[in-house]
């Protein structure tokens, strides 16, 4: 049974259509003209719309174009008792399945009917094989049989048929963008673009262009309209790494875009309409952040409708097994070999706390496969720091006092030692220093601040001059 609206100014032909689509076990709705029509499917969706050409208020090329923006696969089936081949070039062009001239022969409008709800029944068969695949594509590449996955590959499947924002958070290398790209390829959004930026690469003005676009001669150098990531994610999904790296003023502007569902260009007087799902990561404390009035608190709450939190590799160590044999695969595909990882150097692999996380482990095999020239990887193809790694005697260099420790203070207190023990190796520059410490130079300059030792950084960098 299928939902049929038929949509003619004239009662005779709503009642007669009415009473054959009935008879053939159909739901039948009916409205007097195209304005009615594009309400009732907003309500309730149809499968086919059988459709008079000519009619008061809203014509029924004028609902074709309507409906088909509501409905993309909706069927739609004109009649008139007008033809010309202009008024059918139209409609064809806009997406009508058939096109019937009155008075018409009824079985040959049921054969029609029947025609487009079978092309709509392949739509959805290929629509079903697709999303499986994507599935099956997707997920497969979030590797983890651990209570912890488990529950975020169900969390991505739920979410995924919803609209709301996502904030991924999780430490560097735990596949944050990973879970984005899966989201979007089980979501309704899925045969649309993935647009993904990681915003700390880019400084304040460049990362508005970047998002937003700009328009000829909006800046030196602006010498053609450039299109923004949110209009080339439009009706897609935009991934947005690195959240916290944003400046307050970008936080401001996202913060209206989000808000408003609107976006101008750089150097732009209008605004246009954009519909891109917003996916965020960051591997920082937002709430932390929020304290410090780094971090809008109203922009946390506007990206982090829905929170997925991904747990590092150290806390699910029963996933390394699994992750390093998927990544001896991977590689050894690209070589065309085959090769295993000894049972030595697993217990290694496994022992070790991974600070990199899944990233780490995955650099760390592709390095074993390139330098193994045996069928199995041995201990001594991994790095030394694997190789001699020792938690006991790790734990046993940080002594706790009787007393106690605040913990929050000593840590600060590590932070800022190492940030200005980088300083010093790279003679106040920042650049450098920041990739010593692994980070981006927008968090050493968040540092910088936090302790108060930004002028100490210009100091030494002066002295280094």
């Amino acid at each position: 049974m299928a939902k049929i609206l038929i949509v003619d100014d004239e009662q005779s032909y709503r009642q007669l259509l009415g009473v054959v689509f009935e008879g053939s076990g159909h739901a039948i709705r009916t409205a007097r003209n195209g304005r009615e029509a594009v309400e009732l499917i907003r309500e309730d969706p149809a499968d086919v719309v059988v459709s008079d050409v000519r009619m008061p208020d809203m014509n029924g090329i004028e609902m074709l174009r309507e409906a088909r923006e509501l409905l993309p696969d909706i069927g739609v089936i004109l009649m008139t008792a007008f033809a010309t081949v202009d008024t059918a070039r139209e409609a064809f062009i806009l997406g009508a399945d058939d096109f019937i001239q009155k008075p018409f022969d009824v079985e040959e409008l049921k054969l029609i009917v029947s025609k487009t709800l079978e092309k709509q029944d392949l739509i959805k068969e290929n629509r079903a094989f697709k999303r499986a695949q994507r599935k099956q594509g997707s997920v497969k590449n979030i590797v983890g049989n651990s209570d912890k996955m488990q529950a975020i590959f169900q969390m991505i499947e739920t979410v995924a048929e919803v609209q709301s924002t996502v904030l991924v958070s999780g430490e560097s290398g735990t596949g944050k963008e990973l879970v984005a790209r899966a989201i979007h390829d089980l979501s309704p959004r899925a045969e649309k673009p993935f647009i993904s930026i990681n915003c700390g690469a880019f400084t304040e003005t460049l990362l508005e262009s970047e998002l937003f676009g700009y328009v000829k001669g909006a800046f030196t150098g602006a010498n053609t309209n450039r299109k923004g990531l949110f209009e080339a994610s439009n009706e897609g999904t935009i991934f947005l790494d690195e959240i916290g790296e944003m400046s307050t003023a970008m936080q401001v502007k996202l913060l209206r875009v989000l808000q408003e569902r609107k976006v101008r260009p750089v150097g732009a007087h209008e605004e246009f309409q954009i519909d891109s799902r917003v996916i965020a990561a960051t591997n920082r404390d937002l709430k932390s952040m929020i304290d410090d009035g780094s971090f809008r608190e109203d922009l946390f709450y506007r990206i982090s409708v829905i929170p997925i939190s991904l747990p590092p590799l150290r806390d699910r160590k029963e996933d390394i097994k699994e992750l390093a044999n998927h990544f001896v695969k991977k590689f050894c595909r690209q070589t065309g070999r085959e090769m295993s990882i000894s049972a030595d150097a697993m217990e290694l692999l496994e022992k070790y706390t991974w600070h990199g996380n899944v990233r780490e482990l995955e650099h760390t095999i592709e390095r074993a496969v390139a330098l193994e020239r045996e069928d199995e990887i041995r201990p001594e193809r991994l790095p030394d720091h694997i190789t001699n790694y020792n938690p006991e005697r790790i734990s046993a260099e940080f002594e706790l006092p009787d007393s106690g420790i605040n913990l929050n203070s000593h840590l600060g207190n590590l932070e800022k030692t190492y940030v200005v023990e980088a300083l010093k190796r790279t003679g106040g520059n920042q650049t450098k220093a920041a990739e010593l410490l692994k980070m981006p130079v927008r968090s050493l300059r968040h540092l910088l601040d936090k302790h108060s030792i930004r002028s100490l950084a210009a100091q030494m960098r002066s002295a280094g001059d």
